[in-house]
């Protein structure tokens, strides 16, 4: 058990969560978070809060940011919104077909090894940028690295609204990618059009993958559509599944009504089902 506090270094961006290490930081103060290149500055979103869980691997809130800090965060904004400039200028002088997805800059400080800035790109095939490094360099005046990214690991730097409404998983909390299949969505009964089932980065959902034990699970132990079944309700057969409601839909043999009954509730089959029912057909 410990203390806890999220924060995030892009307004609506991802969330990490720190141990306040004894800071008491409120919701919208600035805070210095360890990283590779030294401490920056992040927003505090989550106010330190205890929590169950053992807090000893996270990593530790270095302190609160002051003024001299907060320019030197401004100051490096700055040079990443000019080295995004500069980037673009250069790609469309050099005729490349790349698009700038985020830019990351180091300042000149001791330990560092001298200014740095790291562009990240996207681009259809690989791209030969040897002479846009060189035109970068002597514009930006410091070391510059190019970086291809994958559409995951695009769609992650830049973010967005997922179909569902809300922030893309690999933007929020999603940490690693995993392997998702076409098996997957037919598992869960979607629609197998790419347009339905693609995120963002025009890839497999990533939920697919997360969820798909869900279903996994349900569909080992809920009557399969077809099997004639009672309930609550009476006798009927299930012509359809509610994963996310943990229920099945079961047309009732008296009137024809349908009714949504949890898993729980159903009783085990009567009977196989009629391997010649058709759901679609709506005849028992």
């Amino acid at each position: 058990m410990g203390m806890l506090c999220a924060v995030s270094f892009n307004r609506y961006g991802r969330l990490y969560y720190l141990d306040p290490a004894g800071f008491t930081p409120a919701v919208g103060d600035r805070v210095l978070v360890p990283t590779d290149d030294g401490p920056e500055v992040a927003e505090c979103v989550w106010a330190p809060q205890w929590v169950d869980e053992d807090t000893s691997g996270f990593p530790k809130v270095v302190g609160l940011a002051v003024d001299a800090d907060l320019r030197r965060d401004e100051t490096l904004r700055k040079r990443k919104a000019e080295a995004k400039v500069a980037a673009k200028k250069l790609i469309k002088a050099h005729d490349l077909p790349m698009k700038v997805v985020a830019v990351d800059h180091v300042l000149d400080s001791p330990g560092s090894g001298g200014a740095r800035t790291t562009i990240y790109f996207t681009a259809p095939h690989r791209v030969d940028f040897r002479s846009l490094v060189r035109d970068l360099g002597a514009t930006l005046h410091c070391r510059v690295e190019l970086r291809q990214l994958s559409a995951r690991d695009s769609a992650r730097v830049q973010g967005g609204i997922g179909s569902c409404g809300r922030d893309l998983c690999c933007a929020t909390f999603l940490t690693d990618f995993e392997p998702v299949t076409i098996r997957m969505a037919k598992d869960q009964d979607l629609p197998l059009n790419p347009l339905r089932i693609s995120g963002a980065c025009g890839r497999l959902m990533c939920c697919l993958k997360y969820e798909h034990p869900l279903y996994q699970a349900f569909q080992a132990s809920a009557p399969a559509v077809g099997t004639r079944v009672t309930t609550p309700e009476g006798d009927g057969r299930v012509v359809a599944h509610s994963v996310p409601k943990d229920s099945v839909v079961v047309r009732l043999d008296a009137d024809g009504s349908r009714c949504s009954c949890s898993r729980a509730s159903v009783c085990a089959p009567r009977q196989a089902h009629d391997a010649h029912y058709n759901p679609s057909s709506g005849t028992p």
